[in-house]
């Protein structure tokens, strides 16, 4: 899964792929390289972000999701927690649904299981303003496994079929490094009977880890994407795909002898 936020705030990326050519260049660029779905979001859910409104975020989004249904054949996986932009979203053609809270705000559920779609729900303790100041937990991985099984059978009451539905530990997301740790060593442990996504490319755990601000995280974000499959995950969410396919490449042929 490739990583496209068309926001002026995110972390990583933000304000690079704004205009629509720029965007478009990434599409293509992350679709050669070996993208099988690219993720758009139009809010950053950043430590520290702030909110933006439903107009906002669909001004970000529409333009793009309709211009890379136009012109490039991929699987868009739509980022975001607003119903009405779930349900615009839907209407414009993407193909699955990624919601940072777990499809927890109010109509979220009902849109996602009338939709059809495939849903990612994740877990964040707190809010993206306030997720990474002194995140407790007595046992991450239990309290993490927990809360995706519950969320999991929320959406399957709700009418979901169980086959949609893809797990998310959270990586960042109201959790220290520790917590981030433990969750790439017993990713195993979270799956159950849904496959998991991992998305940690260009944390900061990893210059946590690399001991500066400066270095570049992407070598360090190919080795943990590459940890996280050899864990059981099924989906890796990454900006750099082009290096993340090649190591993924050298494991499989390594399992393939």
């Amino acid at each position: 899964m490739g990583i496209l936020n068309v926001t002026p705030d995110s972390f990583s990326d933000g304000g690079q792929f704004v205009k629509l050519d720029r965007a478009l260049e990434q599409v293509e660029s992350m679709l050669v390289a070996g993208a099988d779905i690219v993720d758009i979001g139009g809010e950053s859910t950043r430590p520290g972000a702030r909110a933006v409104d439903v107009q906002a975020e669909l001004d970000r989004l529409l333009p793009v999701i309709e211009a890379i249904n136009e012109r490039f054949d991929t699987i868009i996986s739509l980022d975001t927690s607003k119903a009405a932009v779930m349900r615009a979203g839907v209407a414009a053609g993407v193909g699955m649904i990624n919601d940072v809270r777990a499809l927890r705000e109010p109509d979220a559920l009902r849109v996602a299981v009338e939709s059809g779609l495939p849903v990612c729900l994740m877990h964040m303790q707190g809010e993206p303003r306030s997720m990474q100041h002194s995140p407790e937990y007595e046992d991450v991985v239990l309290e993490v496994g927990d809360f995706l099984r519950q969320r999991r059978q929320a959406c399957i009451d709700a009418g979901m079929q169980a086959s949609q539905i893809v797990l998310d530990p959270g990586f960042g997301f109201g959790k220290t490094l520790t917590h981030n740790l433990l969750l790439i060593r017993h990713l195993a442990q979270l799956s159950g009977d849904s496959p998991v996504l991992a998305g940690l490319s260009r944390k900061r755990m990893f210059a946590q880890i690399l001991g500066s601000e400066r270095v570049s995280r992407i070598t360090a974000s190919v080795s943990a994407a590459l940890l996280c499959v050899q864990n059981g995950a099924s989906i890796v969410r990454v900006h750099d795909v082009a290096p993340t396919m090649q190591a993924l490449a050298v494991y499989r042929a390594v399992q393939s002898v």
